[in-house]
Protein backbone atom coordinates (compact mmCIF):
# COMPACT_ATOMS: atom_id res chain seq x y z
CA UNK A 1 0.00 0.00 0.00
CA UNK A 2 1.17 3.58 -0.74
CA UNK A 3 1.79 5.48 2.67
CA UNK A 4 0.95 9.20 2.12
CA UNK A 5 3.73 11.61 1.40
CA UNK A 6 5.23 13.53 4.27
CA UNK A 7 8.01 16.26 3.81
CA UNK A 8 11.28 15.48 5.06
CA UNK A 9 12.37 16.62 8.74
CA UNK A 10 13.11 19.64 9.45
CA UNK A 11 11.14 21.27 6.60
CA UNK A 12 7.63 23.07 7.20
CA UNK A 13 4.78 21.49 4.74
CA UNK A 14 4.34 24.46 1.75
CA UNK A 15 0.76 24.62 1.42
CA UNK A 16 0.70 26.24 5.07
CA UNK A 17 0.09 30.24 3.69
CA UNK A 18 -2.79 28.92 2.38
CA UNK A 19 -4.27 26.97 4.98
CA UNK A 20 -3.38 30.07 7.00
CA UNK A 21 -5.16 32.10 4.43
CA UNK A 22 -8.60 29.84 4.29
CA UNK A 23 -8.45 29.35 8.00
CA UNK A 24 -8.59 33.95 8.16
CA UNK A 25 -11.17 34.18 5.04
CA UNK A 26 -13.60 31.07 7.07
CA UNK A 27 -13.04 32.79 10.15
CA UNK A 28 -14.25 36.50 9.18
CA UNK A 29 -17.25 34.85 6.69
CA UNK A 30 -18.41 32.84 10.00
CA UNK A 31 -18.36 35.81 12.14
CA UNK A 32 -20.16 38.10 9.45
CA UNK A 33 -22.63 35.57 8.81
CA UNK A 34 -24.00 34.78 12.68
CA UNK A 35 -23.37 38.76 13.20
CA UNK A 36 -26.30 39.09 10.29
CA UNK A 37 -28.29 36.18 11.52
CA UNK A 38 -28.86 37.69 15.24
CA UNK A 39 -28.79 41.12 13.62
CA UNK A 40 -32.23 39.90 11.52
CA UNK A 41 -33.59 38.27 14.74
CA UNK A 42 -33.67 41.76 16.39
CA UNK A 43 -34.05 43.99 13.14
CA UNK A 44 -30.36 45.35 12.77
CA UNK A 45 -29.28 43.47 10.13
CA UNK A 46 -26.70 45.34 8.65
CA UNK A 47 -25.02 46.79 11.54
CA UNK A 48 -24.48 43.51 13.46
CA UNK A 49 -23.02 41.87 10.21
CA UNK A 50 -20.78 44.65 9.72
CA UNK A 51 -19.83 44.11 13.52
CA UNK A 52 -19.52 40.46 13.04
CA UNK A 53 -17.17 41.30 9.57
CA UNK A 54 -14.84 43.43 11.92
CA UNK A 55 -14.89 40.96 14.69
CA UNK A 56 -14.20 38.36 12.38
CA UNK A 57 -11.06 40.17 11.21
CA UNK A 58 -9.68 40.16 14.41
CA UNK A 59 -10.70 36.72 15.84
CA UNK A 60 -9.07 35.37 12.19
CA UNK A 61 -6.07 37.36 13.09
CA UNK A 62 -5.60 36.31 16.26
CA UNK A 63 -6.78 32.64 15.15
CA UNK A 64 -3.92 32.78 12.33
CA UNK A 65 -1.12 33.97 15.03
CA UNK A 66 -1.73 31.50 17.31
CA UNK A 67 -1.86 28.43 14.84
CA UNK A 68 1.25 29.66 12.64
CA UNK A 69 3.08 32.19 14.26
CA UNK A 70 6.34 30.93 12.42
CA UNK A 71 5.05 31.71 9.22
Amino acid sequence: MNEPRTPPPGRPPTMRGAVAGSLLVATIVLCAAVGFGLGALVGAAVPLGLAGLFCGVVIGIVLVIRRFGDI
